[in-house]
């Protein structure tokens, strides 16, 4: 038996492949170590994953793929590992990257640059094999840039600046039925601030017919292309594969935006889970 992970901060897509190669899947909560300790990584779990395995098998034994976003350093990589292997005393456990995780469902076996564009953001070059090089990884206070934490920090930081359009302000105000106080509150004291920003993106997204937030998520991903993909391109032509709700949801605004900067764009996917696996079955 396999299974895969895709973890990154919101939530995690797990997908079992048995001994017959059925594939079944489930989902928790996001496990980055950044967020959360291993016991609160071991509680959910228990929780939500272990009652659906034992459905299908009363003790999981085999390979575990886990992809998360916080697992490249080793100190926290360590968090996750020690937490799975208590879970899974006797399966083989492997921690990679959510990045790395993009990359083999986006590229497969061949080069191009790919980007986690969802909560947080992140990129990196893969030769086909490996990451060569990735873009700083520096969260969402110093960067993801282009993420949905970036969107909805940029969009709060204008609300509360008061940039925005009346109109935009009221359905705001009218929607979320928050305060200035409520805000700063959440954004400093609250924990997963990040997940907190992020979920003004859908804000954003519906309403991305009004002018200002249009121009608002264009600026965002300029700033992405900027600081993330340019770099890594280094005058030399990739083709830009992405996956994660953000980019996928705005996808039309980003295929904009990276038209401006000239770079050629493949798959643009909400999420990497079924093509990782793919990759585990060897397909």
């Amino acid at each position: 038996m396999i299974l895969v992970a895709d973890s990154g901060s919101t939530k995690t897509d797990w997908r079992l492949i048995d001994d017959k190669k059925n594939i079944l899947q489930f989902n928790t909560q996001g496990l980055n170590p950044y967020f959360i300790t291993g016991q609160e990584i071991e509680n959910e779990l228990n929780k939500k994953l272990l009652p659906q395995l034992k459905k299908t098998t009363s003790n999981f034994k085999g390979e575990l793929f886990f992809y998360g976003s916080g697992c490249g350093a080793e100190k926290k990589k360590k968090i996750v590992s020690q937490s799975l292997m208590r879970l899974f005393p006797d399966s083989k456990i492997e921690i990679q990257t959510d990045m790395l995780g993009a990359a083999r469902a986006l590229c497969g076996k061949n080069n191009g640059i790919a980007s986690i564009l969802g909560t947080g953001s992140n990129s990196c070059y893969y030769d086909g094999r490996s990451i060569a090089e990735q873009s700083a990884s520096l969260g969402f206070i110093l960067g993801d840039e282009g993420s949905g934490a970036h969107i909805g920090k940029t969009l709060i930081t204008a609300l509360l600046d008061k940039e925005l359009t009346p109109g935009i302000e009221k359905q705001f105000f009218d929607r979320f039925k928050t305060n200035r106080d409520e805000i700063i509150d959440a954004v400093y004291k609250q924990p997963f601030p990040n997940r907190y920003l992020s979920s003004f993106s859908k804000f954003v997204f519906q309403n991305i017919k009004d002018q200002q937030l249009y121009d608002l998520v264009a600026n965002c991903f300029r700033t992405f292309f900027d600081k993330q993909i340019l770099k890594l391109d280094k005058g030399t032509p990739h083709t830009f594969h992405c996956t994660g709700s953000v980019g996928f949801y705005f996808s039309n605004i980003l295929r904009r935006v990276a038209e401006e900067k000239n770079i050629i764009v493949g798959q643009i996917v909400e999420s990497p889970i079924a093509a990782l696996t793919l990759f585990h079955l060897g397909e």
